[in-house]
């Protein structure tokens, strides 16, 4: 539905609004083009030059990135999100292992004490969405596939500062899933994650931060000169 026409700013922040709504919602998620300048200009109702200047916006605010002759994709789910993608970007793998092991298993052990039945059932969609894309062979979709199960397990604690957070970091660990997987998908990065899903499932807290703990340094065997968990 068109937007109404009041005064110019006011309408800028009315089309950025409506942009982040669509990234925030899961719409348009991580990783996808959306749509072009003439679609939005469309769907929206408003001129080229509004439409130009809240993708513009967006960009600097780190949500969206506007590539040359591709298009503009969506690579945060907020502006933190985007902060925290530039901030982390070039840091040590290990560190990204270890915040990653020490986040998932605290969210693992409180999954495991809170889950609802809801939860699990979409724990369950999620693994075997997993377990699809890795037999699919195509690694990108195998990433997203494993982000999205993750990121259901820490949102199954029902903490949502936790939650939050670890989705505001989720193109960090995305970035970092994508190197430590490399470009095809071998049996030796392979990680089964049936026993984490089984331990919450069973509401056995130290079962499921003990697995969760593990993957960030199961992935690429001898990548890190040490293991945790």
């Amino acid at each position: 539905m068109p937007l109404s026409h009041p005064r110019r700013s006011a309408l800028s922040e009315q089309v950025i609004a409506a942009l982040r709504t669509q990234i925030t919602s899961g719409e348009w998620p991580v990783g996808s083009r959306i749509p072009t300048e003439p679609e939005l200009v469309e769907q929206l109702g408003v001129a080229r030059n509004t439409v130009r200047e809240a993708v513009r916006a967006l960009a600097h605010n780190g949500l969206l990135d506007i590539r040359q002759g591709s298009g503009t994709y969506v690579v945060a789910t907020s502006e933190l999100a985007g902060v925290m993608h530039r901030r982390f970007a070039d840091a040590d793998p290990r560190h990204i292992a270890e915040l990653r092991s020490t986040l998932e298993s605290g969210a693992a052990k409180l999954a495991a004490e809170r889950r609802t039945e809801k939860d699990l059932k979409q724990l369950d969609a999620l693994l075997v969405r997993r377990e699809e894309a890795w037999e699919s062979g195509d690694t990108e979709a195998f990433v997203a596939a494993d982000a999205t199960f993750h990121l259901a397990v820490v949102a199954a604690s029902h903490n949502d500062v936790m939650t939050a957070m670890y989705a505001d970091l989720g193109e960090v660990l995305r970035d970092w899933l994508r190197e430590d997987v490399g470009e095809e998908l071998t049996p030796e990065t392979y990680m089964d994650h049936t026993r984490l899903l089984d331990a919450i499932r069973a509401g056995d807290a130290e079962a499921a931060a003990e697995e969760a703990a593990s993957y960030p340094f199961q992935c690429r065997p001898g990548r890190f000169t040490s293991s945790s968990g």
